[in-house]
Order: structure tokens, then sequence, then C-alpha cells
């Protein structure tokens, strides 16, 4: 080794004595007096470029390293200059060189980082068009990326170096720019040196990271890069990023990469984040699969290929990794299904289109039944109109009278199922919404969107337990009393013409063509309450057990119904938050003769005004048959009063802050898609 060494430096000295060395000195003359007894380190000029260039610009230029290997010296002053440092001068960055022929005993450093956050102080911090030299700004950026990423980090090997330094990427002296992204400054220079770095970067990657270089030329990102040299496909830096490269099984690089994966594919991006896993990715949480997952990592291929993973021979294994006990109809589920896309997702298209023909009927309907209401009762108040009043006197009642309308079953059943319904809507819309602004706050809020899957699922376990019951309560209420219940009688929830007639001669007095209607022990509204949920329990009920148990769905079903699910149960929970907090809310509480709250079903009662007023039928029915004082109780305690608006009011601004939110949520994702 020592002989190579002594021979190497022979050899180097020989060639600067025959003429190279001529070359330097000529050059350093012409630049200036380098050769002068002042031209010492640290007391001389600078040299200039073509002065540097004359030993550096040689082809072949090298020299001994310390460890015995030559070290090669030579820069192409045509590559520099295209580079984006290419109009500075060498010293810039080798401060520390200041004579020819240089100095042997000063340990030669360049400070990248130091250079350009100096120049980007030194000119003010200025804005992207000011700035000079251009794209200044985005280099300190990148700086501050690069210092917390992984290659700023010690290395293990040699904690006095970092894993890896600018030039290690960079290189030395050619520079250019190798994101996809540039600045109308690069334009010019673009084709050549930025498709050159591109296709070189996995070559520069394996440097460090051979085994990977290796596996990703196997790839069909590979070999678009080496056999067709296509600068455009996926290279290290596309899907690791340039400098914040952060360790491949952290949390932050499985967020990042499945975001820069969707820079390529923007279209399977999107559709990605419509599905669960895809949700949970956008809310900031990284244990749901991510692109790679599916697709593999560096050896990934083109779907129809019998070596990629989610080819559909090898799929049903790969769901398995994450799905332990899925079964083959995993394997026909839609990871990229497009509801808008009826050439390829027939079932998703008429899913969506039924659902949003569905919700625009029952919206139009409804809220114009709300906006005529409101109108015709602040045209009658105008007029001075007044409801009847009880003559209490006549009927030989005591004033302050109320009638039971609700029992205590009933009143904890409708308490348990508000309570269930707005757990529900807080813990299913943040996931629904999960790209609106509001949503990573909520979920965080919860404890994660694994905690609140579980409050979700405990939810729809109580509320699924409410309306068996009730179910069962009243099957076995109409079996006892078979012989005296009249199913389409007036105390009967079951709908009948004359609800029909009454929502006839309702339109009618709200356009001011009768008088106001009265009706029976339940009116229309009343009744489509109640029966709403059984119409969203199929809806939501079905699709959220298929989504909660898809193993078992899948052992059965095909993998599609996951698609059809998922738009089911989250338009119809859209449906029933928009219809409940807005179309119940008015109808009993927010309508004029009911502003701001109506606590019957807190307190079991209303006054007898109040019935009369609003169940006139009932009302007569019952004087007539005697049976009104049957009903007839107390009114409410003065604590019992005031526990129950305190509750009403808690339960209406919860309920309104829930409907901000989806309304904010569900514009944000027509608008901003």
């Amino acid at each position: 080794m020592r002989a190579h060494n002594l021979s190497a430096a022979i050899l180097t000295g020989l060639i600067l004595l025959a003429g190279m060395w001529g070359g330097c000195v000529e050059a350093a003359l012409i630049q200036g007096d380098f050769g002068s007894p002042d031209a010492t380190e640290g007391g001389g000029q600078n040299p200039e470029n073509a002065a540097c260039l004359g030993c550096h610009g040689i082809e072949g230029f090298a020299f001994p390293s310390g460890d015995g290997e030559m070290r090669q010296l030579h820069v192409s002053s045509e590559n520099f200059g295209q580079s984006v440092h290419g109009m500075r001068s060498c010293v810039e960055c080798h401060k520390d060189i200041s004579q020819i022929p240089h100095r042997n005993s000063i340990e030669r450093k360049v400070d990248c980082i130091t250079c350009h956050k100096s120049v980007w102080e030194e000119n003010g911090k200025p804005k992207i068009e000011k700035q000079e030299p251009p794209r200044i700004g985005v280099v300190v950026q990148q700086i501050e990326h690069y210092m917390g990423s992984i290659h700023a980090q010690p290395n293990k090997e040699d904690p006095l170096r970092p894993n890896a330094n600018c030039y290690d990427c960079h290189d030395a002296h050619y520079v250019y720019p190798i994101t996809r992204t540039l600045s109308p400054q690069w334009k010019e220079t673009e084709s050549e040196a930025f498709k050159e770095m591109r296709l070189k970067t996995p070559d520069m990657c394996a440097k460090c990271h051979p085994v990977q270089r290796n596996q990703y030329l196997t790839s069909v990102h590979g070999r678009e890069v080496t056999l067709n040299e296509n600068p455009s496909a996926a290279v290290c830096i596309d899907c690791h990023t340039a400098h914040q490269i952060t360790r491949p099984k952290g949390d932050p690089f499985r967020l990042e990469v499945t975001k820069n994966c969707g820079g390529c594919h923007n279209s399977q991006l999107e559709t990605y984040m419509s599905t669960y896993h895809g949700q949970v990715n956008t809310l900031g949480y990284a244990h749901t699969a991510k692109c790679f997952d599916c697709h593999g990592h560096h050896e990934i291929q083109r779907v129809d290929d019998e070596a990629s993973i989610v080819h559909k021979k090898n799929r049903l294994k790969t769901c398995q990794k994450c799905h332990e006990n899925a079964t083959a109809g995993f394997v026909t589920f839609e990871p990229h299904g497009n509801r808008h896309d009826f050439g390829r997702f027939p079932y998703m298209w008429v899913t969506s289109k039924f659902m949003i023909a569905l919700l625009s009927g029952v919206f139009a309907f409804f809220w114009t039944h709300m906006g005529l209401w409101f109108y015709r009762e602040y045209k009658d108040r105008k007029q001075g109109k007044t409801r009847p009043h009880v003559e209490m006197d006549k009927l030989g009642l005591e004033k302050g009278k109320y009638v039971r309308r609700f029992g205590r079953m009933w009143r904890l059943v409708h308490l348990l199922f508000a309570i269930g319904i707005m757990t529900l809507a807080l813990t299913g819309t943040g996931l629904l919404y999960a790209e609106s602004f509001w949503a990573p706050t909520v979920m965080k809020l919860l404890g994660g969107p694994e905690v609140a899957g579980l409050i979700h699922r405990i939810g729809a376990a109580t509320f699924t337990i409410l309306f068996l019951g009730n179910i069962a309560y009243l099957t076995y209420y109409m079996i006892r009393n078979r012989k005296t219940f009249k199913l389409f009688g007036p105390v009967s929830l079951m709908p009948n013409l004359q609800d029909f007639r009454d929502i006839a001669a309702m339109f009618k007095w709200f356009v001011g063509k009768r008088s106001r209607p009265i009706f029976d022990h339940w009116t229309y509204w009343e009744k489509f309450d109640y029966w709403a949920p059984f119409w969203g329990m199929v809806i939501i009920g079905i699709s959220g057990f298929i989504l909660w148990f898809p193993e078992a769905t899948a052992s059965v079903l095909p993998g599609r119904v996951f698609n059809v699910a998922t738009i089911l149960h989250g338009e119809e929970a859209f449906l029933a938050i928009v219809f409940l907090f807005t179309v119940h809310y008015f109808n009993s509480h927010f309508r004029p003769d009911k502003f701001p709250q109506d606590i019957v079903m807190f307190t079991g009662a209303l006054p007898l005004e109040e019935f009369k007023r609003d169940h006139t039928l009932e009302y007569r029915r019952l004087v007539e048959t005697g049976e009104l004082e049957k009903y007839l109780v107390d009114a409410p305690s003065r604590l019992m009063t005031l526990s129950s608006k305190i509750l009403g009011a808690f339960l209406i601004i919860f309920g309104l802050m829930l409907l901000i939110l989806v309304l904010l949520g569900f514009w944000e994702k027509v608008l901003f898609g």
C-alpha cells in the first residue's frame, strides 16, 4: 500500500511538472498576482474560477487522499456552468482557499447550510419574486426540513458525521433542481439537467441503500427509469421526499408517503381518501392501511402483473396481513371505487344517485313545510288571530291543570335515543368529513379514531337495543289489548288516510285558503318522526353492521357490498342529522307557538290549554266521554320544570352545534372536493 501511495504521488508530481502546473500558473497569472509574495493563505486575493479550473478543469486531475486512494478533483466547467451555482465563484463555497498552490495543513470543509442561510439573511429574507439568487428562500426551507430528517442525525459508525450531507445527494459541484415543480427561472435548463438528475437518483441513493435500489430496479417504477429512461417515473425522492426523510416505519412517513403517492396517482388518492382507511389517514392517524401496505414497497408492480401483491391471485393474502380472518369476498372490494363512474362501478353510481334523490325529496318537502308554517304563524300573529282557550270554570276543573301525555318509560327512552343519536353523530361525522378543518380537533378530543370507533359502536348497540325493545313492547301491547286496540284508531301511530287529509289541509292553511286544521292524539309530523327511525335503522343499521363485521359479511356476500354500505351509511347519517336538527327541532321547539323549546318530553305533561290547542279532536272526545279527568295531573314541580328546561336547552344547543359541524363539512366537501 505504501509503495502504491508513493508511486501515485510521484506520478502526480511528474504530471504537474510536465505541463499541468504550467496551465494553473498561467491561468493564475492571467486572473491575478497569486504567485506574488503577498498571495499567502489569509492574506491574498481570492482566485477566480478560471484560475481554479486551470488545474481542476483538466480531465483526470486527481491527487492522493489521506487513505492513499486517488481523489478525483476534476470539475467540468460546462456542467458546473449549467448548475444552480454556475454564476457563483469557487471560493464562495471553498472559503478556506486563498492561494495557489493550496496549503496541505488546513482541513478543507464546505458548509452548505451556513452559506445558504447567510445569503438569505444578507438579502433580508426577500419575497419570492424578489429573491436573489432565485429560490434561496426555498433552499433555506429545505435546510430546515433536512435538519429535522434522519439524514441529519449522527451516523452510528462515525457520530461526528451525519448520515448524509448535502453533497452526498446533490453532488459537490453539479447541483440541479431535482423536484418536479420548478420555478420559471429554471425552465430553460430543465430539459437535460433535470432529466439526468432524476434518472440518476436511484444510483445516488444506492451509495447508502444498495439493497433497496436493487429491489426498486425490479419494480414498475424502476423499469420505467432504467429501460425507458422516463424521468416522470417515480424515483426515491418522490416517495421518501428529498429533504424531509424520516424512518420508514414511523407514523410521519406512513402519512406522508400516502400523500406523495397521490402526486402521480391523483385519482386513486381521491378514491382512497373516501374509504375508512383514507379517512383515518386524513385525520392524521397511521394505523390503517396505506398505499404501500397493499401495493408493496420498492418492488411494486402493476395491478395486472401476477407478481403484484394486489393481483387477484394474491389479494386475499395481502388483505389478511391486517384482516387475519378475511374471506374470499374481500377480493372483490373496490378500494378505489368511484361513485361517479357508472361505467366501472354502476352499483356505486346507482346507490349514490338514489340517496341524492331521497335526500332532495325529503328536504324539499319538509323545508318547504317549515318555511310556509313559519310564514303563516307570523301572518296570523300580525293579524291578531288567537288560538282557542279552555274555560276551566265551565268544565268544573281547577286552573293550572296539566294533561299527562308521556309516561316515565317513554320519556327515558326518548332521552336515551337523543343521547344515542348525538353520540353517533359526533363520533361518525368526524370520520365522514375527515378533510374538514374541525374534524382532527374533534377526533383528538374523542381520543382518536379507535376510541371514537368504540364509542360509536357502543352508541349503535344501545340504539339498536332501544329500537328492538320498542318493537317488542309495542307487539306485546297490541297482543295484550287486541280486543280494544285499533290499528288505525285515533291513538295509534299507524299512518292512515286522515293524515294525508291533514297534510292537504295544512298546506291550504299555509296559503290562507282555510282555517288552521285541528288534530287528534298524534299529528302527521309526529307520526313521521316516529316512523323515520324505522327507515333509518334499515339503512344505517344494516350498513353499519356490514362495516362492523367485515369478515362475517364477506363470507356470504361479495366485497362490493362494502362500497355500497359506505355510501348508504354516510348519506343516511347526513339525512338523519340534518332532518332531526332542522325539521324535528322546528316542529317541536322552534315554531312560533313553541319557541324556544317544548319540554313535554321531559316533564311528560303539557298545560290543558296547550293540549286543547294542539290536540283538539282528542280533547273534545275526552270531554264528551267524561274521561278527561283521568288524564289530568298537577303541574310539574318548579325543580322538575327547571331541570327539564336546562336539559332540553343543552340537548338543543348540542344538536345545533352538531348540525353546524356537519353542514360545514358538507359544504367544504362540495366546494373543495
